[in-house]
């Protein structure tokens, strides 16, 4: 497990737009639950507050602070689908099944809206998303993909919009058009999930901050020790994602850590904002390495991108964003730039989901890569389903084949960059 106790989060606009919380104390001593969730994240907390929403006893331990990792600082957009083509599921499963994870995929945003309504969550939730067409023959792809969509899924809320049509609503000339989807959407994802936090304290889920996990011994009842205490418990959840490390190297061997950063404008402006994005959608573009922004709700703009595959995070951050956002938005070269973040997530080599069991008591999810904010929703209901005794939806996942990264701990990293580095040259071309 990576040493990150004590650390605060990232120096972003969520962290300093954050609703109050208070912090859970360090494990101390013993305790004794029904199931210990390891991890304070989207994945951990979605999984716990579904738990106790059975009535079972939770024990959650986050090593730093809930929401410390790429739950707590991502780009917030809550999007259809899963970070791969649906074709990985088809090729790997067949189209029934493939169409069963898209309903999933379905499934994950109505938790998000749910999960606000339910628990009255002050996230700034929003419907409306829009991937925009780079070059004309990614438009060709959206086109195709709306009509596979249609006709292999019945998903028929997609809206595919030549450039005029995109530009009406985006003040920007870069694209030839995009598909829109009006489901999808954005989100304060730290409030979201200190509102997420906060139901889960409420419904009995004993958290434990600053606990960062050393050890874990299997059987009948797994052990689950930090620098001060430890966890009996009757299961284990292992939701730690780019930080599970050497606590788990068979998980750590199948995920890779990339940096994902975010600038934020200083506010613009109600009608300045809306001469950026009319309609208050999230946008991402087509390209491999790809932007995504959308506006906050003080009307900022928040532009993320420059995603690193070697770990280390762009020289003069702000200003390397800037010049990336400029790009986009010419209009906003006058803008400050008030906030400058990023950090670790996790992918997957197939980019496809990660979801399973260790041992029959030991249960993992991991490997988001990048479709996080609302595919963890999910793991967290289908974990719950799967340690109250209903293990069909957590089965199919299992039924998803993963390789390891190449290389080992000294080279899989520099054989990524490398493999990117060719994806990067391709979005030039």
């Amino acid at each position: 497990m990576l040493n990150f106790a004590h650390q605060s989060h990232a120096p972003s606009y969520y962290a300093a737009s954050a609703v109050p919380w208070e912090p859970g104390d360090a494990l101390q001593g013993q305790l004794d639950c029904d199931v210990c969730v390891v991890g304070g994240g989207l994945t951990g907390v979605s999984t716990a507050l579904n738990l106790a929403e059975r009535g079972l006893r939770v024990v959650l331990l986050e090593g730093s602070q809930i929401g410390f990792g790429a739950s707590g600082r991502n780009g917030g957009q809550v999007i259809a689908g899963y970070a791969c083509e649906m074709e990985t599921l088809r090729r790997q499963l067949g189209h029934e099944m493939a169409r069963v994870f898209w309903e999933m995929s379905l499934e994950a945003i109505d938790i998000i809206d749910q999960r606000v309504q339910q628990h009255d969550i002050a996230c700034d939730w929003v419907r409306g998303y829009c991937t925009a067409a780079v070059k004309p023959s990614h438009m060709d792809a959206l086109a195709a993909w709306q009509r596979e969509a249609e006709d292999d899924y019945g998903y028929r809320h997609y809206m595919l919009w030549d450039k005029a049509a995109l530009e009406s609503r985006l003040g920007s000339t870069r694209y030839q058009g995009g598909l829109y989807d009006p489901l999808a959407g954005h989100i304060h994802p730290l409030n979201y999930l200190l509102g997420l936090a906060q139901a889960a304290r409420r419904a009995g889920v004993v958290i434990c901050e600053q606990s960062p996990v050393t050890a874990f011994s299997q059987g009948e009842r797994p052990l689950v020790r930090t620098a001060h205490g430890e966890v009996s418990c009757r299961q284990l959840v292992l939701a730690c994602n780019a930080f599970v490390g050497k606590l788990a190297p068979q998980l750590n061997r199948r995920i890779m850590p990339v940096g994902t950063y975010v600038i934020a404008t200083e506010p613009l402006g109600e009608t300045r904002a809306r001469q950026l994005i009319a309609n208050n959608m999230a946008v991402c573009d087509t390209n491999f390495v790809l932007d995504y922004y959308r506006l906050s709700a003080d009307h900022r703009l928040l532009f993320g991108g420059k995603v690193s595959y070697s770990g280390r995070e762009p020289r003069d951050l702000a200003a390397a964003m800037r010049g990336d956002m400029l790009r986009v938005f010419p209009q906003l070269d006058d803008a400050r730039i008030d906030y400058a973040w990023g950090g670790f997530c996790d992918i997957t080599i197939n980019r496809a989901p990660d979801f399973g069991r260790l041992a029959a008591n030991v249960y993992y999810a991991q490997g988001f890569s990048g479709h996080g904010v609302a595919i963890t929703g999910l793991a967290g209901k289908v974990l719950a389903e799967a340690i109250s005794g209903d293990d069909a939806r957590l089965a199919l996942f299992e039924k998803l084949h993963h390789n390891s990264f190449p290389g080992g701990e000294l080279l899989r990293t520099p054989a990524l960059v490398l493999g990117m580095a060719w994806y990067r040259l391709k979005d030039y071309l």
